[in-house]
């Protein structure tokens, strides 16, 4: 896990755990498991842990092959 701060300059786009989850229909467990193994980064801020929105959407998702 990363220390670092919200800053714009940084480029990335952090959201809390619970907001995360939200977002893309896991757990906030699912994405502590996930920082755990090194599939996604978590960024400490003060006592919470952020995560970046668009690692998540590149790491995440997972792309369904088309059906015909």
């Amino acid at each position: 896990m990363e220390v670092g701060s919200q800053s714009g300059s940084s480029g990335l786009d952090l959201v809390s755990l619970a907001d995360a989850a939200e977002q893309f229909g896991v757990s906030v467990k699912t994405l502590r498991r996930r920082i755990s193994d090194g599939t996604i980064h978590g960024y400490r801020v003060g006592r919470l842990i952020r995560v970046d929105m668009k690692e998540l959407r590149e790491r995440l998702l997972v792309e369904m092959p088309a059906v015909s």
